[in-house]
């Protein structure tokens, strides 16, 4: 749920500045009628004024602006007083952080002024807006209608009668009837409630009515602005992210802070009224002063404040960068790219991965299958052989594959570290491997050519077969090389296998090639057998079926266009799912693939048209 901290005395702990204070330069004598008798308006007799004096040095003597703060529980009767004579005065309040504002009350023990005016600053006191004008004439004073005549006015007369002369009260109301806001934390509450400082201006004494009866004493000695409290009632602003806040610890730290080493809403000893603390303990997984930022692995969604309205936290998200980073940041092009659902991209990644989130090796490493994602360990260095590999297959930095971990090699060499020669290669050397001159295979070494010898070369992902028939219940474990094994690919050595494939076009141009079988098959292996080509599919689903009867099992399948390099066209990846199209021999029982053959590597979406055509295109 959307959080909210304890409302408090953001005054409290916090000393205002004044311009003048009684007693600054010189003791000062001064007068004032005692509240008891000062009840009522004009009431007969008024009593004696009494007079004494203010020194701003002397403890117990002096008024000073720190009484206007200070715990009003216990110290009822202290009170902040200007110098003698001033019209203008201004008391103002500055905050070490941004708070919310509730409201604000000022008790006077001197008559309150004719014309006052509060203001607020969201930016340190560089500039100031009107919170509200007080005069016992608006129009005269400010050019502003009356609250009282005219609701939700700037100004008011109801806080600037005279009477009571002594702890008359001044109360503004920042959320008032005139302010309906339903949402705390929208960016209209954040304009009203949200203030860094705080400032009185008061403009214009005006004198008790009892200095007309029979008044024996000076006038200047009565002509004094003075005030019992000042409380400023409001909260942290942690944009409805936590319902408790700490010490700030901002730069420069204001000097009218009293900080007594506690943390939280704070209490000072013998009293009950805390401390405001404006930095935030952030929850929802975002962080800041104000918990207005998500926490540094937390960006995979725009942050948001807490909804005041409806309660929603508007939590952070966790980016998924499988324990490979300690912070991510927010990219709006990835957001909405991937419509509206994740933007993270994660920082500095580690363990040699790299990738919005981590998921892939950097170049010079292969993922290692046998580890989680989110393993210290996952990508393994390439053990490719120096001399021989390649140093530009797809990328200038990629040594080997970034999933098999498969080196690539230079011309004519094969094996995972390429570190041996291609079978029809011979010479192994800094160069590569070079062909042997030979109908069939020569001698590695020596390049003499070998008599009546298979000849085995497979895809990428293949494995050389055993001189015996290879059984169809082959196992589907992912294929190793074995030091004795040699094979090329037409991934590493395109060069070396050409097929042009067959496009999935119209429907009618699927239809009129009346394929006999269409199945989702993944290729186990393919075998040169010297007078033919034959590759073991385990059939993942049948989407059609011919006179051969076809079952979700292993069986081969056998391609036409076959080439002595030991090529497969169209080309079929061992350990890869393809959707194959193609015809059968019904008197041998054999599926048959050929360049007239559909073969395409397996996409749900694809999967999903060619059935859509068998079931509605094609009759």
């Amino acid at each position: 749920r959307a959080c909210n901290p304890p409302v408090g005395n953001l005054a409290t702990g916090r000393t205002p500045v004044t311009t003048t204070t009684c007693g600054q330069n010189s003791t000062e004598l001064y007068c004032f009628y005692p509240d008891q008798n000062l009840l009522h308006h004009l009431s007969p007799g008024c009593g004696q004024p009494h007079c004494t004096k203010c020194n701003a040095n002397q403890p117990d003597n002096s008024h000073l602006p720190a009484d206007m703060t200070d715990d009003f529980f216990a110290k009822p009767i202290t009170w902040w007083q200007s110098a003698q004579g001033v019209h203008r005065e201004e008391i103002r309040l500055d905050f070490e952080t941004e708070f919310y504002l509730t409201h604000i009350i000022v008790v006077f023990k001197s008559p309150r002024p004719a014309a006052m005016v509060l203001e607020r600053s969201q930016d340190y006191g560089q500039t100031w807006r009107p919170y509200k004008y007080f005069s016992v004439n608006c129009t005269a004073t400010f050019g502003l209608q009356d609250d009282l005549i005219e609701e939700g006015s700037m100004c008011t007369s109801r806080y600037s009668d005279a009477v009571p002369c002594t702890r008359g009260e001044v109360i503004y109301r920042a959320l008032s009837p005139a302010n309906k806001i339903e949402d705390p934390y929208s960016p209209e509450a954040q304009d009203l409630l949200k203030l860094t400082s705080l400032r009185l201006l008061l403009l214009k004494r005006q004198e008790c009515p009892c200095h007309g009866s029979g008044l024996v004493e000076k006038p200047q000695r009565f002509a004094h602005y003075a005030i019992y409290d000042l409380i400023i009632r409001g909260s942290c602003f942690c944009n409805g992210h936590a319902e408790e806040c700490e010490l700030a610890n901002r730069t420069g730290a204001m000097e009218n802070m009293v900080t007594p080493g506690s943390v939280g809403f704070l209490r000072e000893p013998g009293s009950c009224v805390g401390i405001v603390h404006g930095k935030c303990v952030c929850r929802h997984n975002t962080a800041g002063d104000h918990c207005e930022k998500c926490a540094p692995l937390y960006n995979d969604q725009p942050w948001k404040p807490g909804d005041g309205k409806t309660g929603a936290p508007n939590e952070c998200r966790k980016c998924r960068c499988h324990n490979h980073a300690e912070s991510c940041h927010f990219d709006l092009s990835i957001w909405l790219a991937s419509g509206k659902h994740s933007g993270g991209v994660c920082d500095n990644c580690k363990h040699n991965t790299e990738g919005h989130r981590c998921q892939r090796c950097k170049p010079g490493f292969y993922r290692d299958r046998g580890k989680p994602l989110s393993s210290p360990e996952v990508c393994k260095p390439c053990a490719c052989q120096p001399r021989s590999s390649a140093n530009a297959t797809f990328s200038s930095s990629w040594r080997c594959h970034p999933r098999t971990g498969f080196c690539y090699c230079k011309p004519g060499v094969a094996g995972p570290n390429c570190d041996q020669c291609l079978m029809g290669y011979w010479g192994f050397g800094e160069h590569g491997c070079r062909p042997c001159d030979c109908a069939r295979g020569c001698d590695q070494h020596t390049g003499a050519c070998s008599n009546g010898e298979p000849f085995f070369n497979i895809p990428i992902g293949g494995r050389i077969p055993d001189l015996v028939q290879t059984p169809t219940n082959e196992s589907q474990e992912e294929w190793k090389w074995n030091d004795h094994e040699q094979g090329f690919s037409a991934l590493r050595h395109p060069e070396k296998c050409v097929c042009k494939e067959k496009v999935l076009g119209s429907v009618s141009d699927f239809c009129q090639m009346k394929y006999a079988y269409v199945i989702k098959a993944r290729i186990l292996s393919a075998h040169d057998k010297g007078t033919h080509a034959e590759v073991v599919v385990k059939v993942k689903k049948v989407l059609k079926s011919g006179k051969v009867k076809i079952a979700r099992t292993n069986r081969s399948i056998y391609p036409e266009s076959w080439t002595n390099r030991g090529c497969t066209c169209p080309i079929l990846n061992p350990g890869t799912d393809y959707l194959i199209a193609g015809q059968e021999d019904s008197r041998t029982g054999k599926l048959l693939v050929n360049m007239n053959s559909l073969v395409k590597p397996w996409k749900a979406y694809l999967g999903k048209q060619v059935s859509d055509i068998l079931r509605t295109g094609c009759k």
